[in-house]
């Protein structure tokens, strides 16, 4: 007798699973979790939440008509099987590769994304647009959001959900619950009250209640309405969600699919108000390996798929991070008034090290960052020395916190800006290429960029010394450059750069990490006889104006270097050049920046080469500024 074909072999896309049977949908999920587990055990990436959610996956595919019906992950992490199942199984294993899928859910990549996601809390209130549009144009197709507990600390998830109600009452918001233990313990009885709850019947008995209560007057009216929802609320957990307006349905268990389809279903047929469904999950359900690691397999790198054993790379060097957690702590080690606080990122920014040490002294805010900085920013104001460890890209979120609550007030937050510049398999919406120009045009500002690890670690000094104004430090993710790091880094003097090599017709002024291949490129120009000085300004604000000056006057090429996008750095030193009219003596002036796109995932050292930031691009640029003659008089010297 032939085996029998896998039933994720007979699934191109979801409408195909509409007529299975829940074993036949438990079957899958089963077969999706393996596909799953292998294919990012080739690529690396987001294991453990994708895991948890893979019935519901199924679930929702089979009972929602996707992607007629709107489907919008939060974050994204947990969209690898949802990407299996809408068509791209054949092009799982390029995941966060260069040229293939991208690690979160993306438009242009398919109609089964329709809204792109990667920073958390904004599922909900995409999904009210989604609803606002299908109201004016008068369709019915349904809305859903699917956001995880962690999503639901930040207030944007709140923002929406207070709005629901008064925009439309059509929306279905699933809150995955992982890891908050916000709810009671899952079960045949919760599963059979949720089901209960989420039907006909008990809605249709409830709406006769109401309507038998308005024939009393409004006070008995409210108090029945109240003691109907307090009353569901202590045996399912959901008055806050019935408070901002939602029905509130759960919790259930996430990966029973009878009981998942059963309620999915009801959810779908409630038209006249905004329906949250409350699915307990477990993260890296179904994986021994990801079920006992403490994160649950979040992300990984390659590993075996029999054992869990992650690859290891060879360590060449501590990373960037560790390097400044490691400086911080011996900064608090001195002072007892240095804090730090994350957003939901202790081990990302190495303030679980910091935590370890001084568990006092550090604050996790959850997903917050608006609420992270205007906090780091009250702890400023009563004495404290706060470090707000923030990715570069997330503290985009809170950047009005940062002009107001901050920089109006000259108040010494120190912002440690980790993943600054490209960040490879996660992309555009993680890289961190904004902040040089966002936090360069604050008033006041002090703003740092590492070249390597020892500067890094005196950055950490400098800012800890830093008392009367806000400052901040950038450095990028991975391991740094190896060099010796002092025992005891001392602060830098504010806005004054060095020079690292003295030459006499080119100028290389770099602000960060890219220092080193500004080295190799001073070399390749040296051997076609132009001489060449590097420079590292270690300060965008205050900028070091004599030494910008002094490179203008005695070259006859100035090239800035950056890992950030136009507006920032290169141009700081072209407004300064301007106003001293060292641009009128003829000075050949070019600005290497990230290129004006969002450049797709690939490997880091290759997205900086496409951008022309390594050696070969900043020695293409200075022979490109000088002109052929120049160029070849300097050949005939060498």
């Amino acid at each position: 007798m032939p085996p029998k074909t896998p039933l994720l072999d007979q699934v191109s896309a979801p409408a195909d699973t509409r007529g299975f049977t829940v074993p036949q949908l438990q079957t899958l999920a089963d077969e999706l979790r393996s596909e799953t587990i292998d294919a990012v055990s080739q690529t690396g990436g987001h294991l453990g939440a994708g895991l948890g959610v893979v019935e519901l996956t199924v679930a929702l595919h089979h009972v929602y008509e996707t992607p007629k019906d709107i489907l919008i992950w939060d974050v994204g992490h947990q969209a690898y099987p949802h990407k299996i199942l809408t068509g791209r199984r054949d092009r799982i294993r390029t995941l966060r590769q260069g040229g293939g899928l991208s690690g979160f859910t993306k438009r242009a990549e398919s109609d089964y994304d329709p809204f792109g996601a990667a920073h958390a809390s904004t599922s909900i209130s995409a999904a009210l647009g989604f609803c606002a549009a299908r109201d004016q144009a008068g369709r019915d197709n349904r809305v859903v959001a699917v956001i995880g507990d962690g999503s639901m600390s930040a207030g944007m998830a709140y923002e929406a959900m207070n709005n629901a109600a008064e925009t439309t009452k059509q929306l279905t918001v699933i809150l995955n619950d992982n890891d908050m233990s916000i709810a009671p313990p899952v079960g045949g009885m919760s599963a059979y009250m949720a089901r209960l709850v989420s039907g006909g019947g008990y809605q249709s008995l409830r709406n006769l209640g109401k309507s038998v209560a308005k024939a009393f007057p409004r006070p008995i009216q409210e108090a029945a309405r109240k003691a109907e929802e307090y009353a569901r609320g202590m045996v399912t957990g959901g008055t806050l969600f019935e408070e901002l307006g939602f029905y509130y349905v759960g919790p259930i268990d996430g990966h029973d699919m009878e009981a998942l389809v059963a309620v999915l279903k009801n959810a779908r047929e409630i038209v006249d108000r905004p329906v949250l469904v409350h699915v307990v999950t477990q993260k890296g359900k179904g994986y021994a390996p990801a079920e006992s690691a403490a994160d649950k397999h979040h992300a990984v790198v390659k590993f075996d798929v029999v054992t869990g054993q992650q690859a290891k790379a060879q360590a060449k060097a501590p990373s960037y991070t560790k390097v400044f957690a490691t400086e911080l702590i011996k900064q608090a080690q001195r002072d007892p008034t240095i804090c730090a606080i994350t957003a939901a990122m202790p081990s990302g920014t190495g303030l679980d090290l910091f935590g370890q040490a001084f568990p006092d002294r550090t604050y996790d805010v959850g997903i917050a960052e608006q609420h992270a900085v205007t906090f780091a920013a009250g702890l400023a104001a009563d004495g404290m020395k706060p470090f707000a460890a923030i990715y570069s890209t997330f503290l985009q979120r809170g950047y009005d916190q940062v002009v107001h609550d901050v920089a109006i007030q000259g108040l010494p937050v120190r912002f440690a800006i980790d993943r600054a510049g490209l960040v490879g398999a996660d992309g555009p919406t993680h890289a961190g290429s904004f902040d040089i120009g966002f936090m360069g045009a604050l008033p006041g500002m002090v703003l740092m960029a590492a070249a390597d690890e020892a500067e890094l670690a005196h950055m950490v000094a400098t800012a800890a010394a830093i008392d009367d104004r806000p400052s901040a430090f950038r450095y990028p993710r991975g391991e740094g450059t190896g060099v010796a790091i002092p025992e005891n880094a001392a602060p830098l003097e504010i806005g004054k750069g060095r020079i690292v090599r003295e030459g006499t017709a080119v100028a290389l002024l770099s602000f960060g990490t890219r220092l080193p291949e500004c080295l190799k490129a001073a070399d390749m120009l040296s051997a076609r006889g132009l001489s060449t000085t590097v420079a590292d300004a270690r300060f965008a604000k205050p900028l070091d104006i004599d030494l910008v000056l002094r490179l203008a006057r005695d070259h006859e090429a100035l090239i800035t270097i950056e890992e950030g996008a136009m507006g920032g750095f290169g141009a700081f030193v072209l407004e300064a050049l301007a106003r001293h009219g060292a641009l009128d003596r003829g000075l050949k002036v070019r600005t290497l920046t990230l290129p004006d796109i969002f450049q797709d995932h690939d490997k880091p050292e290759l997205m900086y080469a496409q951008a022309g930031l390594d050696a070969e691009g900043v020695v293409r640029t200075a022979l490109s500024a000088l002109g052929a003659d120049v160029v070849a008089a300097a050949g005939r010297r060498a």
